[in-house]
């Protein structure tokens, strides 16, 4: 009985947690319980107290009431949005070191292996079997690889590793931060924005890691694609309050409208806010099975939630906008043809065409790197192409948010911006940002002085008064919550002009787009479908690449992988256990090349390590090839 009761022992339990700060409440009697295997995305405006919650789990800040226990033993791993502080370490040191008791076993391990070549005594011999019992606790010899492929689905490649963090950019230590809190192999996993500076392929793999990953996690995120894909349970943190709900992301936002409803509050808006959700499970190709749960949540509901009187005490601004009829302009509003895109010593794209008809809506896809943004810059006059046209069409009024927000940047006041970048005046310039929640004294905040989501809310308010009709948007939703995202995402769809989108947020890519370029391998190739049909034909071409590639030339008795989640799955675990393999039996090969010198047997230790580590390679080689084929078993019977 005891043994069972530490399986279910939870990795950590809050009880009535207050946090205070600058002498203010920051929530209270925050309560839950996490498991391994759950994880729970952290729900609240700005200013609710999520990253706070964040560092009182990691023990780097301590409850002022409550307690928090963490399982006796446990790792604890936090990745937030602090830069490493080891700037003159190299990446691959920063990263191994979130491994230290590794490092520790080997560095005791060669120091046994010293002293057992002068005394093989048996204590000797005792400790050096319990050093190796613990590197093959925490993973054995495979260990550096799990660290090294964490590194390369973030990114990074082998020629960053010996580079000096100091040498990179701020998103590519993010990225790095990120990368040595999962190469941690912690039993709690704190993630707060990990999303940030993560192309699409980076954030599909890392979904999968986490789905796979046996931790519990908490995380914060602001892209609704990913939390629909990796979360289990949803705290909410609102008006120093804190509700927790058992069940997926588009569930419990659904939950949350229906219990506004119940309370009579704008019954409207929160019927709006169902069909949303109702929407994005449509959307969500590989969780549209949910949407039955969604609904049966939604009938579930109690009118007399016990604290239903505090749901009121919340802050109800929301962003919403809309962008005006813009001027008719000519069919085709942008054309390039032939083009060649080039940055100093390399080129981007080669022979690139396209053409944006009016009224049309585009999403620019492609990994980081690809060319997006240098794409952008030409199609928008700020660069030239090295070779080809590139033109805008008649009557056409472009109108360009960059990543950088640099509309909003420069001297004076918001309202000084707006009034200079919109000629607005007066009242009107003030209407226009209290549609952007700069509502009073907000509008006189110097611009050195607002924070990123400020920044672009700002550049959407003056991006709104410009009248353009075509738009080109590069990473429209950096800064911005939820919410912002979401006004965002209606105005962009109602719009009547054209469109030309650049975005991580895989949500508003299919909301928005009708088409999807893709920048991939030198080459800008159009898919004519949106964002999501576009990615499901994608997986479905690696299943039946990977099907044709099974060592028996055999693809299954002709049978194609089915588009649903769980062949893609298995498909795409087969492909990285293939990689693994590859990796196990060169590093099989290497010990055998080994043991067959004679030197390896001069020395009795040696020669028992080496027949040990050979045993050990040979034993993960067929552990993998057992794991492949039970996953390409998987993907065969997905269908």
């Amino acid at each position: 009985m005891k043994f069972i009761a530490t399986l279910i022992m939870a990795i950590a339990t809050a009880t009535s947690l207050d946090v205070h700060l600058g002498g203010k409440l920051l929530f209270a009697d925050v309560s839950f319980k996490l498991e391994l295997g759950e994880r729970m995305t952290l729900s609240g405006r700005n200013g609710a107290g999520k990253s706070t919650l964040l560092r009182v789990l990691a023990g780097e800040l301590a409850p002022d009431t409550g307690s928090l226990t963490v399982q006796r033993g446990s790792r604890v791993a936090l990745h937030d949005q602090r830069p490493p502080r080891e700037a003159q370490m190299t990446l691959g040191d920063y990263v191994f070191s979130g491994r230290s008791d590794m490092l520790q076993a080997e560095a005791e391990l060669a120091r046994l292996e010293a002293k057992m070549s002068q005394d093989a005594g048996e204590e000797t011999m005792a400790a050096y079997s319990a050093v190796q019992h613990r590197l093959e606790a925490g993973g054995g010899y495979r260990w550096r690889d799990d660290v090294l492929s964490v590194l390369r689905g973030l990114g990074f490649h082998a020629d960053h590793f010996e580079r000096s963090l100091s040498t990179f950019s701020g998103g590519e230590l993010t990225r790095a931060s990120l990368a040595r809190a999962l190469a941690t192999k912690p039993d709690l996993l704190l993630l707060d924005e990990p999303t940030n500076h993560l192309d699409i392929p980076s954030l599909e793999w890392l979904e999968g890691y986490l789905v796979d990953l046996d931790a519990a996690v908490v995380l914060v995120a602001h892209d609704r694609w990913f939390l629909e894909a990796v979360g289990t349970s949803v705290l909410e943190l609102e008006a120093q309050r804190a509700r927790f709900f058992a069940g997926p992301w588009h569930a419990w936002r659904q939950e949350q409208a229906a219990r506004q409803i119940a309370l009579g509050k704008a019954i409207d808006r929160q019927q709006a806010e169902i069909e949303r959700m109702e929407k994005f499970v449509e959307r969500f190709r590989y969780k549209a099975t949910k949407a039955k749960q969604a609904q049966s949540r939604i009938k579930q509901i109690d009118k007399k939630k016990r604290d239903g009187p505090q749901a009121e005490r919340k802050d109800s601004r929301k962003l919403r906008f809309s962008f005006a009829t813009p001027e008719r302009p000519g069919r085709v509003v942008l054309k390039m043809v032939d083009a060649k895109i080039e940055v100093p010593g390399r080129t981007l794209l080669a022979d690139a065409s396209l053409e944006v008809e009016r009224g049309e809506h585009v999403v620019l896809v492609g990994a980081n790197g690809s060319g997006k943004t240098t794409l952008i810059d030409t199609l928008t006059g700020s660069r030239a192409p090295a070779s080809g046209i590139v033109r805008t069409g008649h009557n056409v009024h472009l109108g360009y948010l960059s990543q950088h927000a640099d509309t909003a940047s420069g001297q004076g006041t918001v309202i000084d911006a707006v009034q200079r970048e919109t000629s607005l005046t007066g009242q009107k310039a003030r209407r226009l940002l209290g549609g952007f929640l700069f509502s009073g004294g907000d509008a006189e905040k110097q611009l050195s002085d607002i924070s990123g989501g400020e920044q672009r809310r700002l550049s959407l308010a003056i991006l709104v008064a410009s009248g353009a009709n075509v738009l080109i948007l590069d990473e429209p939703t950096n800064h911005l919550d939820i919410e912002s995202r979401e006004a965002l995402e209606d105005a962009l769809i109602e719009f009547e002009g054209a469109i030309v989108l650049v975005s991580h947020d895989r949500a508003l890519l299919e909301a928005v787009g009708s088409r999807t370029l893709v920048c991939e391998d030198g080459r800008l190739q159009s898919h004519p479908s949106g964002w999501a049909e576009y990615q499901l034909r994608r997986d479905e071409q690696t299943s039946a690449a990977l099907a044709a590639a099974k060592p028996n030339g055999s693809n299954g008795g002709g049978k194609k992988y089915s588009s649903d989640k769980p062949a893609q799955k298995a498909a795409r675990k087969a492909a990285k256990l293939e990689q693994k393999i590859e990796r196990a039996e060169a590093k099989l090969k290497l010990i055998e090349e080994e043991i067959a010198d004679p030197v390896a047997w001069a020395n009795p230790s040696r020669a028992a390590q080496a027949e040990e580590r050979h045993a050990a390679a040979k034993r993960a080689v067929e552990d993998l090839l057992a794991e492949w084929e039970q996953a390409q078993t998987a993907a065969a019977g997905a269908v």
